[in-house]
């Protein structure tokens, strides 16, 4: 059963390990590449302050962004933005966010995220939890998948699995750590494909975060994945 009163805190630890790493950067780290093609470090901290914002308005019942088009060209905004200002904007946004959180709310109420996806409400803390781990991945500031909280890691496979399970495209899949398993991929009476490998590169493949090299196959290639 998902706990969204302990998934919001889980995004408050989250947001102050990002914030007290970002803040050992200078402007002109800000402004290098990201690990995320075409983003530098500046895109990923605006997306994410922009993207706890647009998670307010889910929860407010408003639409999450007015547009793709508008998303986009906020990031490119934010993103030449010196050091300081992102950081204070990040951690602004993430107490909207906490704030949206605490509110008396329904949470077992159907939301609407990006491209019609809808989902529970219960469920929002836990994706902004996720928004902000990976990213902090992506930032390339010596925060790894490694470094990832255990559940959270289990959790998003967990997620991922389920996201890409009955997916046309995805060949049917089990995934195996050494102690658990999980399944993906088209339905089958068994599975075309088995993938296994340790918590982290299992999650980083299925996040599109590496390519899977380190993973063990057997019965074909290694699936590739749809984007996120």
């Amino acid at each position: 059963m998902i706990d969204h009163a302990h998934d919001l805190e889980s995004v408050r630890g989250a947001t102050e390990r990002l914030l007290t790493a970002a803040a050992t950067m200078d402007n002109a780290a800000v402004t290098q590449s990201s690990r995320l093609p075409g983003w530098s470090r500046g895109h990923v901290l605006a997306h994410l302050s922009r993207n706890a914002d647009a998670l307010v308005n889910v929860l407010r019942g408003r639409p999450m962004y007015p547009s793709a088009e508008s998303r986009d060209a906020d990031i490119e905004r934010d993103a030449p933005r010196p050091l300081d200002v992102q950081l204070t904007d990040l951690r602004e946004s993430a107490a909207r966010f906490q704030e949206a959180g605490a509110a008396p709310a329904d949470w077992s109420r159907t939301v609407e995220l990006r491209n019609g996806v809808t989902d529970s409400a219960s469920r929002v803390p836990f994706r902004r939890w996720a928004e902000v781990e990976l990213h902090h991945v992506d930032l390339g500031i010596g925060y790894e998948l490694e470094d990832l909280p255990e559940e959270f890691t289990e959790r998003e496979i967990t997620f991922l699995a389920d996201r890409f399970s009955g997916h046309p495209e995805v060949p049917a899949t089990s995934l195996a750590d050494g102690t658990r398993a999980w399944s993906t991929g088209r339905d089958a009476d068994l599975p075309e494909v088995t993938v296994a490998g340790t918590p982290a590169d299992l999650l980083g493949w299925l996040a599109g975060r590496r390519d899977g090299s380190a993973l063990t196959v057997h019965g074909g290639p290694l699936p590739s994945l749809p984007p996120l």
